[in-house]
């Protein structure tokens, strides 16, 4: 697929490993620079949040910018020096991949984070925010993030038409969520929303053209295998 795109190789991704036998401490670490890839996410949005086109921005920014993405791809391009000391400390290997360096994934997550780690500063004051509010917002927030990461593994596996469906009840969930906030008229919950609104509209661009590269890649004519 061309932006946000997964080959359905990962199977094959995941049989090559090779001799690789990592302890606790090996994925700790590794779970940790993916993590701080989130984070890396996060501060390029903030930085283009004026910018009309700050998905593809942010995406360019983060190495995400070629034709395809290379899901064996460990290392964005750029200058980030930081990263590949932490591979040279820890010992791990550059080349390692699983679903957590998947861009989507990454940038789903990194917008739910964003909005999460917002709405959590503001719902533990119970005068700014009803308590049951809060925890309906929190439980939506919660399920779009879920939905999203099970279709990116059907994604990577190649199952399109699950991937799709998922995408699909994510998108359900994230129009309950904007629901949610928009029944209610509380100062501070208007101002996040106000705040937010953009970042909830950009999960739903990621997600709507996941779901037409998935469209475009089952309409594709299969191919007989030559023996």
């Amino acid at each position: 697929m061309s932006d946000f795109d997964s080959d359905g190789s990962s199977e094959a991704d995941w049989n090559d490993r090779g001799d690789l036998a990592w302890n606790e401490f090996d994925w700790e670490r590794y779970l940790r620079e993916q993590d701080e890839t989130t984070n890396r996410y996060i501060a390029y949005y903030e930085n283009f949040l004026n910018h009309p086109q700050r998905i593809d921005e942010v995406a360019r920014h983060m190495g995400w910018d070629d034709a395809q993405w290379d899901a064996q791809e460990s290392t964005p391009s750029g200058d980030f020096s930081g990263q590949d000391s932490a591979v040279e400390d820890y010992g791990i290997e550059p080349d390692v991949y699983t679903p957590h360096k998947n861009p989507i994934f990454i940038s789903t997550r990194a917008l739910y984070l964003r909005a999460r780690r917002a709405w959590e500063l503001l719902a533990t004051n119970p005068r700014k925010v009803p308590q049951e509010l809060a925890l309906n917002f929190l439980s939506a927030l919660h399920e779009g993030d879920s939905l999203t990461q099970q279709a990116v593994h059907a994604l990577e596996f190649g199952d399109y038409a699950m991937s799709i469906s998922l995408f699909k009840r994510a998108l359900a969930t994230l129009n309950r969520t904007l629901a949610i906030i928009n029944a209610d008229s509380t100062p501070a919950v208007a101002a996040y929303r106000r705040d937010m609104l953009v970042t909830f509209f950009d999960i739903r661009e990621i997600w709507l053209r996941v779901i037409s590269e998935c469209r475009n890649e089952l309409e594709r004519p299969v191919e007989d295998d030559e023996d």
